[in-house]
């Protein structure tokens, strides 16, 4: 029997559906210890005093539009937002298009495609965060994490006591033990799905439960008629789940801007 329970399991079927949205990314390309990240900085070059780190979902940042535009439009409210590519130019739409493709890649392994690119993240995110500093830091600084779906443990390994980060946020999560919960000890936005195969409502309830127990301080955002991955791959087309996708961003710039300005 596990010590650590889970609350958000691995990715799965669900992670393979998206929507492409529409626009023109305008972020650059950085080598960051050793691994390629898209940069986006605010309108005018701004003060680069507000740093948030990106931590992708499967469907990645390389080649990945909805997520490059989402990272610009953190930016434009006026962050400095670096998003790595730890799947190092492999993200799973170069496999599956949608969770029935099975002609992209006939022999795709899903299951070893996640444990090697999860060994490759555990390893590389924290030399990437110390050289993120190093480049992009001052001494009036403030950094926070948001990640999706694959991107969640690493926000919450951000927002473990005496961190760099002042606040974190994630939307529909995978990966996560009660133990992420129960060592939070800055601000977290949870942004929810009514229906979440990944991270069901029984998981949701006992986060809750856990981070009341360590007195931290959250926010849990739940939306219905949405499911896994509406924060960054739901239809455009329509215009609730268009407002979901935006409602959940703009929460996150309001949650990342309160504990950065206070």
């Amino acid at each position: 029997m596990s010590t650590d329970p889970v609350l958000a399991s691995p990715p799965a079927d669900c992670c393979l559906d998206c929507f492409p949205h529409e626009g023109t990314p305008k972020g650059t390309w950085e080598d960051i210890a050793g691994v390629q990240t898209y940069v986006s900085l605010p309108p005018s070059g701004g003060a680069r005093t507000k740093i948030i780190m990106y931590f992708p979902d499967v469907w990645g940042i390389d080649i990945f539009v909805n997520g490059q535009l989402l990272v610009d439009y953190f930016a434009q409210k006026g962050f400095t937002v670096l998003a790595l590519d730890y799947f190092r130019g492999d993200s799973v739409q170069r496999h599956r298009k949608n969770r029935h493709d099975r002609t992209t890649n006939p022999n795709f392994d899903y299951e070893a495609w996640k444990k090697k690119h999860m060994a490759f993240a555990n390893e590389h995110v924290p030399k990437w965060i110390e050289e993120v500093v190093e480049r992009y830091g001052s001494p009036d600084a403030k950094y926070a994490a948001v990640g999706y779906c694959f991107g969640a443990p690493y926000v919450m390994n951000a927002l473990e006591k005496d961190s760099i980060f002042c606040a974190g946020a994630f939307a529909h999560p995978a990966f996560l033990s009660e133990s992420h919960f129960f060592k939070c000890a800055k601000p977290l936005l949870l942004s929810c799905a009514e229906t979440d195969h990944t991270f069901p409502a029984a998981s949701r309830h006992r986060a809750e439960e856990i981070l009341q127990e360590v007195k931290a301080t959250y926010q849990v955002q739940l939306f219905s008629r949405v499911e896994h991955g509406f924060a960054l791959r739901g239809d455009m087309l329509d215009p609730y789940q268009r407002w979901v996708k935006e409602e959940s961003a703009d929460a996150i710039i309001r949650w990342f801007n309160f504990y950065m300005l206070s």
